[in-house]
């Protein structure tokens, strides 16, 4: 597999979708720290518009996520056009600004997450379409592909 896959899209998304719920029902500190609820506003309409992202590492100022299926993600685009979003963590809701990490950074915060998590790391890149044998090429081809996102809490 060398080759992202598109988000995706229609009754298909609605599984990718589905934490979302959990988040705006009150429940999304169920999801703890692994994963954040991103609001953002939509590059074409200037409407908020949610996600749910699994955060691959964070430090007390920041949390650093991955677009799984690369440039091509809705909320990736649109946190490129207007950087400044809101982010919830558990129960915390913080707001931040977004970047994208140049290859150097972002190959070490792949790194970490692979020695943290190399099973989910496998199979995450199965999902996209990309794979991960444990080596040092996989691991800079995925980084070369896939946008690693900071969050810089304010």
């Amino acid at each position: 597999m060398s080759e992202l896959r598109n988000p995706p899209r229609g009754w298909k998304a609605f599984f990718w979708r589905a934490p979302i719920f959990f988040y705006r029902v009150g429940l999304g500190w169920m999801l703890g720290k692994r994963f954040l609820h991103l609001t953002h506003i939509g590059r074409k309409s200037g409407n908020p518009r949610q996600a749910v992202l699994e955060v691959v590492h964070h430090t007390p100022d920041a949390y650093f996520v991955a677009s799984g299926f690369g440039e091509k993600s809705h909320w990736y685009q649109n946190i490129m056009h207007t950087p400044q979003v809101n982010i919830q963590v558990g129960r915390k809701k913080i707001s931040a600004t977004a970047e994208r990490l140049p290859f150097p950074q972002a190959k070490e915060i792949l790194q970490i997450y692979a020695e943290q998590h190399p099973a989910a790391l496998r199979e995450l890149m199965k999902i996209v379409g990309l794979s991960y044998d444990g080596s040092e090429a996989s691991l800079e081809k995925i980084a070369n592909l896939l946008p690693i996102v900071k969050f810089t809490l304010h």
